[in-house]
């Protein structure tokens, strides 16, 4: 019986990678990952694919909006997106939270199994910099770059006189918002020696009262 759940799992697995491929995907940049790496996977479990690089993750996203828009893939349904409300326990009503998880596109159905998106940048980042937290914040500013928007941890630079950028170490805001969208912001002021500041969302696992949400697109 285990054996025929895990021919279902990898089935599905195979024909999405096969979609994919057919839209012109480069499969070799592609992996996976969660209980189909290690072969623990039940009935239940979704598919995790790994992009590895942004614009294989990008192009994958795309692919994935044009498949729903052909009916070759599907859209998570109302009880998907309540389980991943409830998982999430996050600040935002579930009106909001399904409104920017939805075009996210980095997350689908097929033949009725979840799968999800998942980025890793190949490329390797800035060296890291201390950071103190200077207390909590909430405002308003203008998204002015969302490059990494879906890293970890995920950034938006903004347009505000006292802080650079807004990043975020929870999954529940990664890709929250797009460049020129004007979002509100709460979370835990940091700074550097030098003086740079920025609003860390995420803070703690629970990361009570922090988010980020689009208030104007």
């Amino acid at each position: 019986m285990q054996t025929n759940q895990q021919d279902k799992i990898e089935r599905d697995l195979f024909r999405l990678c096969d979609l994919l491929q057919q839209q012109g995907l480069d499969l070799t940049k592609i992996g996976i990952t969660g209980s189909l790496l290690v072969g623990v996977q039940k009935q239940s479990s979704d598919i995790d694919l790994v992009c590895y690089g942004r614009d294989i993750f990008h192009q994958c996203r795309a692919i994935t909006r044009e498949l729903i828009e052909q009916e070759k893939l599907q859209e998570l349904n109302d009880n998907d997106w309540q389980q991943s409300y409830q998982r999430r326990s996050c600040e935002l009503s579930f009106a909001d939270y399904v409104w920017h998880e939805r075009r996210k596109t980095n997350k689908a159905v097929i033949n009725g199994r979840k799968f999800d998106l998942n980025f890793i940048d190949e490329l390797k980042r800035s060296e890291a910099t201390s950071y103190q937290k200077c207390g909590v914040i909430t405002l308003q500013c203008t998204v002015i770059d969302d490059t990494h928007a879906f890293d970890y941890p995920a950034e938006f630079k903004i347009d505000h006189e006292q802080f650079d950028s807004v990043v975020c170490f929870t999954a529940t805001y990664t890709g929250q918002a797009i460049k020129g969208e004007t979002v509100e912001v709460s979370g835990i002021v940091e700074q550097t020696r030098q003086g740079i500041k920025r609003i860390v969302v995420g803070s703690s696992r629970e990361a009570h009262g922090e988010y980020i949400k689009v208030i104007s697109a």
